[in-house]
């Protein structure tokens, strides 16, 4: 059994940290880019450092995935492994705005056992344990009902001509947060038509289905997790009702895109 109040503690002292370096309130971070148009921060470095050594002393037989260590390929040998996104909505975090939050899951043979958000700047922890439920800062969640496709909220700050059919809500940078959106009943559809990464959406897609959303990759499969290539092409969590329209929308332009 994981002690839960020390693993709380841990999430919550992580998003001081964090918070500790965001600009928004008031504070100075140096960033640089991994690789261009990939941003980075010494915030990123130091809450994966904290999580890495803690998380560890919580859970010694865990493997360890997270976009800011190197991978060591021993995480495939673990039935357990810590998926971490140190500050996910890296973006919005160097700009002062607060769309961003530490993203962690525990993964049991490739699926989400437990997933958890904490984004400082917006006072809110998401929280999700497979088959028990998704909570809000202690509130449960229940996600997105809508039955029509046309018209659903998707967290944007455009749309391509094609699908205008779809209407705008607040979009945070964070990936993770918008997802948790459709799991809060605050947005119907989050979709995405590139290859990204297990960090990326492990905490959140448990958390947006744990709450009654459907979450798939963009072609409607299901992720798997602790992969040797920790990578997925698109991600699609949406109202259960318009999941299969969702699909066929993007068919054709997943189609191309996955392969070039």
């Amino acid at each position: 059994m994981i002690d839960r109040s020390r693993l709380d503690a841990i999430l919550d002292e992580a998003g001081k940290i964090a918070f500790g370096f965001w600009p928004g309130a008031g504070h100075e971070v140096t960033s640089w880019e991994k690789e261009p148009g990939s941003p980075v921060s010494e915030a990123d470095i130091e809450v994966d450092g904290f999580l890495r050594h803690e998380l560890g002393k919580l859970l010694p037989s865990a493997g360890w995935l997270s976009e800011e260590t190197a991978d060591d390929p021993k995480r495939l040998d673990k039935g357990l492994i810590w998926l971490v996104d140190p500050i996910d909505g890296t973006r919005d975090f160097l700009r002062g705005r607060a769309g961003w939050c530490v993203s962690v899951a525990l993964i049991s043979e490739g699926k989400p056992l437990l997933g958890m958000l904490d984004a400082p700047a917006r006072q809110e922890k998401w929280v999700a344990e497979a088959g028990k439920g998704a909570w809000r800062n202690g509130i449960a969640l229940n996600a997105s009902t809508r039955q029509e496709f046309a018209g659903a909220r998707v967290p944007a700050v455009s749309l391509q001509k094609v699908d205008q059919i779809l209407s705008m809500v607040d979009q945070p940078n964070s990936i993770a947060l918008r997802v948790a959106m459709v799991g809060a009943d605050e947005a119907d559809l989050v979709a995405t038509l590139r290859w990204g990464f297990e960090w990326d959406i492990g905490a959140a897609a448990l958390i947006a289905r744990e709450a009654g959303a459907a979450v798939s990759d963009a072609f409607g499969r299901p992720f798997l997790y602790n992969k040797r290539d920790p990578r997925a092409f698109g991600l699609l969590v949406s109202a259960p009702a318009i999941h299969t329209d969702a699909i066929d929308h993007l068919a054709d332009r997943a189609a191309i895109i996955a392969t070039q």
